[in-house]
């Protein structure tokens, strides 16, 4: 309930003292706790003083505010000049409030009675603050004397959590250092890994060289120098061409360190500065496999090596040497083997009224030897048989099962037999003397003056007839099983027409199959080039070169090709040679 506000006139200090003395008794009478009467009456006096210091006519409007439900009011004092309009609450000055638990007196107070009541209560009003002030001051001496007893147990705990920081402090830099070598550790035998996977994976000496450098300069080395020993050469003639290091790395076998202060490092020997690089350190750790292969030098990349880095160094070289020797190990192999594949490939023989040509090309992967052959021979009664065969795997032993059959499939076919009747023949061999392995081949066979040729499959992809007009017939009847399959087989003979100014090609599935497309895509881009390939009668080598370079051009080759290409001449040109003897085969470098 909010009553009618109660306005009081302020022209000079007793209207002020009256006015404060009406607050005072109302505020008393409305029982507000003496703390905050004391509060609201100082705040008002210090108003009034205010508005007399500014002079003029003010008046103090006193606004009584109760609910009774709640049980809960509230005194509110406003100044402000007369005749000024009535300010809202909250405005340039808030107005000042008091609780009051209980509802005053509603009347208006009599200004005879009020000084001097207000001069009483006022002593009243200094005596509870000072009865609070002691209570205050009685608790402020406890918590003081509190305090000082939790600053000398803080004290006491700071000394404690000092020296329990220091020690984890000095905790934690040895967990730093620790975490810091480890990950350093991990560094450089990730490195090292990395590194090994790529030497290792390549069996060419040049190109592990040179993934070398790339590997450790500039980060492990300014500058890198190999020195490679030849097996019959003595590698003490080329003394004067490498540093003083590298030539006692090479004569002691073990790691040098030249440089104009002493590195310690673990397993390697001291030396005085280098004269190729007196100013900055160098390592020179030879290189050695079953035997020793050269030295590795390298210039530091800062003003001296890491001891840890220098061991991660000696084992990388270690593992260079394995790489290096595997590498020589492996041409070796590869040129025996390569020449074991060509010593088995016979020359073409010369035959009237037709042209031959073959190619063979050993995988660019692998050991560069496999089962893959061609053969042609004159039979006693004139007749050309055109062989071309693929023994399955790679290695020593396709090579010598392709000698093998190389040589039955000869001796049967001087008995004047069919190509059918040779592949059975042929087959039951196999499959007797060699169980498990399997081979394909096709065989053609063609009379002098009969344009007919006749032919016999064993699994092998199927040859192709190119006509004079360029039109291609794929001879794709049905072909019989692979040489050496466990059944009883009879492969039949089939024949095509081969016309003067056509071409029969036969070859292995190294040229036309892919392991991404598989073989049937090639075999149709196959027929395509032999389709628009014009034949060079007077040089049918050139024609095989100009059919295998789009087909081998685009892609490495993991499987062996033998091309072997029959042409035969126009009856009005038989005075042209009637031979082309294939070239050496293309040698192809060591794969990486």
């Amino acid at each position: 309930m909010t009553a009618t506000p109660e306005v009081w006139k302020i022209a000079s200090v007793t209207d002020a003292a009256q006015a404060r003395a009406a607050v005072d008794q109302i505020a008393t009478e409305g029982q507000a706790p003496a703390l905050e009467r004391a509060r609201f009456l100082t705040s008002l006096t210090a108003r009034l003083r205010r508005c007399l210091d500014q002079g003029g006519q003010w008046e103090l409007l006193l606004h009584r505010r109760h609910n009774t439900a709640a049980q809960d009011g509230r005194l509110e004092a406003v100044l402000r000049p007369v005749n000024a309009p009535a300010p809202a609450l909250g405005g340039d000055e808030a107005p000042l409030t008091c609780p009051l638990p209980h509802p005053p007196f509603t009347g208006r107070v009599s200004s005879h009675t009020l000084l001097p009541e207000a001069l009483l209560r006022a002593d009243e009003n200094t005596a509870a603050i000072l009865r609070l002030l002691q209570e205050q001051e009685h608790l402020v001496r406890l918590h003081r004397e509190e305090l000082h007893h939790t600053n000398q147990g803080v004290l006491a705990l700071h000394s404690d959590l000092e020296a329990a920081s220091l020690t984890q402090q000095e905790l934690l830099q040895a967990e730093q250092a620790a975490r810091a070598e480890a990950e350093r550790a991990r560094r450089l035998l990730t490195f090292l890994g990395d590194a090994s996977a790529a030497i290792t994976v390549s069996l060419n000496p040049t190109t592990i060289l040179r993934r070398l450098s790339d590997l450790l300069v500039p980060d492990y080395a300014a500058q890198l120098d190999v020195w490679l020993f030849a097996e019959d050469n003595d590698h003490g003639q080329q003394i004067g061409e490498h540093a003083a290091a590298a030539v006692t790395a090479a004569r002691t076998g073990r790691p040098q360190h030249a440089a104009p202060h002493p590195g310690n490092l673990p397993g390697i020997n001291d030396l005085p500065p280098s004269a190729l690089c007196p100013d900055k350190p160098v390592l020179a750790i030879p290189l050695i496999a079953h035997r020793l292969l050269g030295v590795l030098t390298l210039t530091a990349p800062g003003p001296q090596f890491d001891p840890d880095t220098c061991i991660m160094l000696v084992e990388l070289a270690r593992r260079v040497s394995i790489a290096l020797d595997n590498a020589r190990r492996y041409e070796q192999y590869r040129d025996t083997a390569e020449t074991l594949q060509r010593a088995q490939l016979t020359d073409l023989p010369a035959v009237p009224g037709l042209l031959l040509a073959a190619r063979y090309l050993p995988a660019t992967l692998g050991l560069n030897i496999g089962g893959d052959w061609y053969d042609a021979f004159l039979q006693p009664d004139g007749s050309l048989v055109a062989v071309i065969g693929d023994v399955t795997g790679h290695g020593l032993r396709a090579a010598v099962v392709m000698g093998q059959l190389r040589t039955a499939l000869r001796a049967y076919a001087l008995e004047d037999t069919t190509p059918g009747e040779i592949l059975t023949r042929l087959h039951r061999m196999v499959c007797h003397l060699q169980p498990e392995l399997y081979a394909t081949a096709m065989i053609a066979r063609i009379r002098p003056g009969d344009p007919e040729v006749t032919w016999a499959s064993a699994g092998h992809p199927p040859a192709m007839l190119r006509n004079e007009d360029g039109t291609v017939h794929v001879l794709n009847d049905k072909p019989g099983v692979m040489l050496g399959i466990p059944v009883t087989y009879t492969y039949a003979d089939h024949t095509a027409q081969l016309p003067p100014g056509s071409s029969l090609m036969l070859y292995t599935d190294g040229l036309v199959e892919r392991r991404e497309h598989g073989i049937d895509p090639g075999i149709e881009r196959l027929t395509h080039l032999l389709s628009a390939l014009r034949t060079e009668e007077h040089d049918l080598n050139t024609t095989v070169e100009a059919l295998l370079k789009p087909l081998l051009a685009d892609s490495e080759r993991d499987d062996d090709v033998c091309v072997l290409l029959c042409h035969a001449l126009p009856p009005t040109k038989p005075e042209q040679a009637t031979r082309a003897d294939p070239p050496k085969a293309q040698h192809n470098p060591a794969p990486e």
